[in-house]
């Protein structure tokens, strides 16, 4: 399977230099007005997956292709793009303009589970279109996104959580309650989508005594009770990935935040993250990132 598109994939593609502040574990922020990004010199959008969180607001029309289905845009939308489904945009006039803004789940750290919001779900809708009205509404909010990051206030990402969270809720305030509550949803999704909740309930890790839980897809599979190989499929049919590639991914995510930005020794961050023994946190870890947990803590 081809693998995901990086954030720093996408600043090598798309300007060839990477942000001073790209290696804040932190988190990453960045908004850009879509002009550059389109036209006769721009290269072509691939269909894949990106290994982080993309909110576009695009006027012209286009397509969208996101996951399994292609949607047609007649004059404008805001999209919600997650690092679950792969996605791609085609324009089919000259004249498009609009605005995008990329985030990974570090930034929201401590400040709310994204995968809560249906925008972000396997399930949930991604593309809205919108009327003039809903453009003059959204489009400030990217204009204040560019003000705020290129800014010397000391607490501007604060303010710039807080526009993407006024994006995802004038987003899911189009929805009516009935349609959110009827949306119709195969089997494999929903299962996909209590999995993805129940893994992410789990973090943020805040105290040393505080336990994973779930570290396997057979303990997933009990929680949901439902055998372990029905959970197995339907997450690989909705996210092309396998249940413990997910597990795993999420555990040395937040291994990294906690060997950044904690006092906790090694053996207590692997504790919490459900090992048993140093010796295979450090195995898992190594695995993974193909460094140990020290060495990484002291880079």
């Amino acid at each position: 399977m081809e693998k995901p598109e990086s954030l720093a994939d996408f600043y090598k593609n798309k300007f060839d230099w990477m942000p001073d502040n790209f290696k804040n574990e932190m988190g990453h922020f960045n908004v850009f007005p879509l002009e550059p990004f389109v036209g006769e010199k721009a290269q072509p959008i691939p269909y894949k997956r990106r290994d982080f969180y993309k909110i576009s607001l695009a006027k012209g029309n286009s397509k969208v292709y996101f996951a399994d289905q292609v949607v047609k845009v007649k004059k404008q939308a805001l999209c919600f793009s997650n690092p679950q489904i792969p996605y791609k945009w085609e324009h089919l006039e000259e004249y498009r303009s609009g605005y995008f803004c990329i985030f990974n789940t570090h930034f929201f750290h401590q400040f709310g589970n994204l995968n809560q919001y249906s925008v972000f779900q396997p399930n949930g809708t991604h593309i809205f279109e919108l009327t003039d009205e809903q453009v003059a509404l959204i489009e400030p909010i990217y204009q204040r996104m560019l003000d705020e990051i290129n800014s010397d206030y000391v607490y501007k990402y604060d303010v710039l959580r807080n526009l993407v969270f006024e994006l995802l809720h004038f987003a899911m305030k189009m929805e009516s309650s009935a349609s959110l509550e009827n949306k119709n949803l195969n089997a494999s999704q929903r299962i996909a989508a209590l999995f993805l909740e129940l893994l992410e309930r789990q973090f943020p890790i805040d105290d040393a005594h505080q336990r994973m839980q779930f570290r396997t897809a057979s303990d997933f599979a009990g929680q949901l009770n439902i055998h372990v190989n029905h959970l197995n499929r339907a997450v690989k049919e909705v996210t092309q990935k396998t249940t413990s590639q997910l597990i795993a991914e999420r555990t040395v995510q937040e291994a990294k935040i906690l060997l950044k930005h904690s006092h906790w020794n090694v053996a207590e961050i692997g504790f919490a993250l459900g090992f048993q023994e140093p010796t295979h946190f450090n195995s898992f870890f190594k695995k993974q990132l193909g460094t140990s947990p020290l060495k990484y803590r002291k880079e």
